[in-house]
Formats: structure tokens, sequence, C-alpha cells
């Protein structure tokens, strides 16, 4: 039931310590480099798919396995590990999948292939949004999790997005738990995507038709959609401005008078 891949031997022994001390006795974990030629036999194996792949990493094309450049020919992890969870996956099969913002809004062509083929071949359901630091201390970046379906044949009509703010630690390197927590309220709005239909956009989760993602390039960056309210600040009358600058003045002075007799 349970595979991964690593080419890292020593992150390969903490993996099976962690499955076994979880009860999982026989993991099935293979020593490849996962985007690899050596990996190319593994073609929809799998149903469900969790995954945090390398941020900012990049490869040569010729080590590459060929197949992931028909999806989006780049030289970055984080776009070719997405070729590669959709080849892994059945027809039917889930995806989550947590990236850094730019593959949300990148303006590269791979960037924008990659959220096409998310988007109008397959079935995208949900962008949550995190905010920078939730893995410190190992990376400060901006992430995000995609959720997505593989069909080969769309099905995506809208796509839910939350900002989460708060995960129930702080954002800082020490991460201390702290109460804010959107966790609980995110999985009680992903399984009920369909009562989020009158969210406004100035709320923290709402639906995005795919339409309008399709108008903006295929961006997938929650700060596209959201529409921020501005708080209207009202101020004083220059001439009510100016009379308490004189008043200020008229004291400095006068302190500075009293000082300066003090000290003579």
């Amino acid at each position: 039931m349970f595979n991964g891949t690593e080419f890292d031997s020593t992150m390969l022994r903490i993996a099976a310590m962690n499955l076994q001390l979880h009860g999982i006795e026989t993991p099935k974990l293979r020593g490849v480099d996962a985007l690899s030629k050596s990996n190319g036999d593994v073609d929809e194996a799998y149903t469900l798919v969790l995954a945090n792949p390398p941020f900012k990493g990049s490869l040569d094309y010729d080590d590459v396995e060929s197949s992931l450049l028909k999806t989006t020919k780049t030289k970055k992890t984080e776009l070719l590990f997405l070729s590669l969870i959709l080849r892994i996956m059945r027809t039917g099969g889930r995806a989550a999948v947590i990236v850094p913002d730019g593959v949300l809004f990148g303006s590269s062509t791979a960037h924008k292939a990659i959220r096409k083929e998310l988007v109008q071949n397959q079935r995208l359901q949900a962008v949550v949004s995190m905010p920078s630091g939730v893995f410190k201390p190992y990376a400060g970046v901006s992430t995000a999790i995609l959720f997505f379906t593989k069909t080969n044949s769309g099905g995506t009509d809208h796509v839910w997005f939350y900002d989460m703010k708060a995960d129930g630690y702080s954002l800082d390197d020490k991460r201390s738990p702290v109460t804010a927590n959107d966790i609980p309220d995110i999985l009680k709005r992903f399984h009920n995507r369909k009562g989020e239909a009158g969210r406004k956009r100035t709320e923290q989760s709402f639906l995005v038709p795919m339409d309008e993602i399709k108008a903006n390039d295929w961006d997938l960056s929650i700060n596209r959609y959201k529409k921020i309210v501005y708080e209207e600040v009202e101020y004083d009358a220059p001439e009510v401005i100016l009379d308490r600058i004189k008043m200020l003045d008229e004291e400095r002075r006068k302190m500075f008078s009293d000082l300066n007799s003090t000290l003579l």
C-alpha cells in the first residue's frame, strides 16, 4: 500500500525507520532518482500521491526521463515532479502536492504549460496558499498545496482557493505552538466546497471559475483573484494639523527655555 522513492540512502533509512515506528513494517522504498531514466518504468501505478518535492532544484535535460518533458519542457524540479506525479497516477487517482509559490504564477512557458495541464486536462480542485515560515527553520519561502485528480479529460469547473494565515505554530524559527490555526477550517470547508459558492472574494476562501483562470494565463496565485478592502482613513483638516504643530513648537521652546535657565 505504501510506496516511496528517494535517491539518498540516508533518507531512505530514516523513512524506513519512521514507517516501521508507525506500524508499517514492510514499506516499498525504491532507491532511485525519481526524475531520472531509471524510474521510467513506473507508469499509472498509484491511486494516491502525497508529495513535497524539492524547491528550486535544477537538472540537465539529458538527466530527465523523456516522458516528463512532454508535459512541460523544463529543468526545474518543482515542475518536473508535477509531470512525474501525473504519469505515475492511475486515471482517477488523487494528489496533494506542496509547491513553492512561483509555480502558481511563474511566467515562463514551462510554468504556464504545467498549470494549463492541471486545470484544462485534469481536475484541479483546490489551491491552499500557505504563509512563508511554515517550513522554518529549513525554508522560509511561501508555499501552496495543490489538490488535483488525474482524469486526462478535464473536469475542472471551479477551483477553490484558501488563504491560510496560521497552522497552529509561530512562523519564526522556533515554531512554537500558538492558538491561531486555520487547518480545522480548511478541512471543514474543503469537504463542503459547494457551500463556498456564495463566498465573496474578500473572504479567506472562495471559488474561481475555470474560464477566469484561463483568461488570466492559468495563474493560480490567490492574490490574482482575492479582493482587498481598504478602510477609509479620515485626517484632520490642514489648519488643525498646523495649529497642533504650532502648539508643539511652543511647548518645545518653553522646555528649552526652562532647561537653559536651570543650567545657568
